[in-house]
């Protein structure tokens, strides 16, 4: 009984000691708190990882826009300012029937405008024209030259069936979503990485204030353990495992405050900041239980996945290959057409005077006789790489479904997961604090001791673990199916809508 007096005497001032010493001291920087959403919003404006993404995405944006560029009519200048010669070349005599060399001057400029448009139910381009060229000879005979075309309409285009602005209107748009899915898809990817990142964070921080604790537990214990040998109440051998205990729990300590720095540097570093910006994270809270359906989410994934969109631009290459191998397999053929006005005259004003008109119809034809099968190989090997390509998309879209059915079913049950973590780090923190008080006034041994801080150290760690599972579900099902099941729209539609893209 007098030595149960004295332990409640005894153990407040040792608990007193153990605050003061682990008190933080004064004058230090306040760190950096940072919860999970504000984490992966850091992570997806500053990381490494986003940049890289945002700028993979502007060059399918601006290739986009270059195709669409190309649909419009375009207007063009060619200039050539000063062209001189000075040379000897050969020369027919007329009045003695042999050709001859004969020393020439000569300098030459011309301008012209181009407007074009491409037509892509048809193929061709439409074009209007308008040229000017200046010629001046100069030595023994000098005489000067103005040629004009005021204006010339044509037409030109590619013959036997095959379009290949008709397959680029139907692919140019497909590769321009294909890149924007992956920009979504690499950027929930990110988010998956703030969060591993996160709750390493987190874990360390536990370890760490548990170790303290344990510290300053083990601490306690062994001055009350010296106290209770002197008057012979433990063993010397108790009291030799107290101190090791003690040793241990500053090695622990030791051990979770590099391990702690090591995960706050990562985190820091991946958040574009300074690696020795020291960091606190907040846990989120035990998030609401929601259901995702797996249909749903198959239907989602099937319509937005970035993999499936790059097999369906891949099968439509093909088939293009396969549409312009089979056409040129036959004959090539072209086809040219304008209309327009020419004139030629000594002085500027002259050429464009008593105009001339000025026709043009062509038809080219590239036959093949004899190539010893080389079309027909090519007919034949883009029909292979079709195959291949249809085979490979039904290949990817099975692989995704398997993937996304196994995500739902893991998410569907995280919450539940994680109420039963929080209920068993509740019951063992308050096991250890029983268990703790017990052995303070000798109703407990060493052995029970060390098991409900065993069970509390994992508790704490599954408990982190279990939040860490869940978001990482939750993201993880967001990059397969690219859908905000919180608001229940496409990430896709969701971007153009913050991008103000109709």
């Amino acid at each position: 009984m007098a030595l149960r007096k004295l332990d409640i005497i005894f153990l407040p001032l040792l608990a007193l000691a153990g605050l003061l010493t682990s008190a933080p001291e004064a004058g230090a920087a306040e760190p950096t708190r940072l919860s999970l959403q504000r984490t992966i919003e850091i992570a997806a404006d500053s990381s490494l990882s986003a940049f890289r993404y945002r700028n993979l995405y502007r060059s399918g944006y601006w290739a986009f826009r270059s195709f669409k560029a190309n649909r419009l009519p375009s207007l063009s200048m060619s200039l050539t300012p000063a062209r001189y010669y000075r040379d000897i070349t050969s020369r027919y005599d007329f009045e003695n029937n042999i050709d001859v060399y004969r020393a020439q001057q000569s300098y030459y400029a011309s301008m012209g405008l181009n407007l074009t448009q491409n037509l892509d139910w048809l193929g061709g381009t439409f074009f209007v024209d308008s040229d000017i060229d200046y010629l001046r000879n100069m030595g023994a005979s000098t005489y000067t030259q103005f040629s004009s075309v005021p204006v010339r309409i044509g037409y030109q285009q590619q013959l036997l069936g095959y379009n290949a602005f008709r397959w680029e209107k139907k692919i140019e748009p497909l590769k321009y979503e294909k890149v924007k899915r992956e920009f979504l898809y690499n950027m929930e990817s990110v988010s998956e990485n703030a969060v591993t990142c996160f709750f390493d964070v987190a874990l360390a921080q536990t370890e760490y204030r548990l170790a303290r604790e344990n510290v300053q537990s083990a601490d306690t214990l062994y001055l009350l353990g010296e106290r209770r040998f002197k008057i012979a109440a433990i063993s010397q051998a108790e009291l030799l495992t107290l101190k090791l205990d003690l040793v241990n729990a500053r090695n622990s300590l030791e051990n979770s405050r590099i391990a702690l720095k090591r995960a706050n540097a990562a985190l820091a570093s991946f958040l574009g900041m300074d690696r020795n910006t020291e960091l606190e994270v907040e846990l989120p809270p035990i998030p609401v239980a929601r259901e995702v359906s797996a249909a749903d989410a198959l239907m989602y994934a099937r319509d937005n996945s970035p993999a499936l969109l790059g097999h369906r631009q891949s099968v439509l290459e093909a088939q293009q290959t396969v549409n312009k191998t089979k056409v040129e397999n036959m004959f090539n053929a072209s086809f040219n057409a304008s209309i327009g006005f020419n004139q030629v005259g000594d002085n500027f004003s002259a050429a464009y005077r008593h105009l001339l008109r000025q026709d043009l119809v062509s038809v080219s034809l590239t036959i093949p006789l004899i190539d010893w099968g080389v079309r027909k190989g090519r007919y034949n090997m883009a029909l292979s790489n079709l195959d291949v390509a249809r085979i490979a998309a039904r290949q990817e879209e099975q692989t995704l479904d398997e993937e996304v059915v196994m995500t739902v079913d893991d998410f569907n049950i995280q919450v539940s997961l994680i109420q039963s973590a929080r209920e068993a780090m509740d019951l063992a923190d308050m096991a250890f604090g029983q268990t703790r008080r017990r052995f303070m006034i000798g109703k407990s041994d060493l052995s029970s001791m060390s098991l409900a801080s065993s069970r509390r150290e994992e508790a704490n760690r599954n408990y982190i673990t279990a939040l860490k599972n869940y978001w990482l579900s939750y993201f993880k099902l967001r990059k397969l199916t690219l859908h905000d099941f919180e608001m229940n729209i496409p990430l896709s539609r969701k971007f153009d809508i913050e991008q103000n893209v109709e």
